[in-house]
């Protein structure tokens, strides 16, 4: 899934941001897309939900990796209560 220059991507247009979104976020910012806490964020990375890069001291939280986490809950509640809208 690699996005061309002026292609949007699914997180861009989820979030209603322009072609130019981040594709790595720091763990507070994707923390507030989630809408979660920082606590309950490291703890989805820890039981490996979601995905993180380390770039030297810094754990970052890709595009990719937000939208998949969002994928994994849909599909989630999906099982738990059927179809969903």
């Amino acid at each position: 899934m690699t996005a061309e220059p002026n292609e949007v991507t699914p997180l861009a247009r989820y979030l209603h941001k322009s072609p130019e979104a981040k594709y790595l976020y720091k763990v507070p910012e994707a923390a507030a897309i989630l809408s979660m806490s920082r606590s309950v964020l490291y703890e989805q990375i820890r039981a490996g939900r979601l995905r993180v890069v380390h770039q030297g001291r810094a754990c970052l939280v890709s595009a990719r990796a937000i939208s998949n986490y969002i994928a994994l809950l849909e599909k989630e509640a999906e099982e738990i209560y059927g179809k969903t809208a």
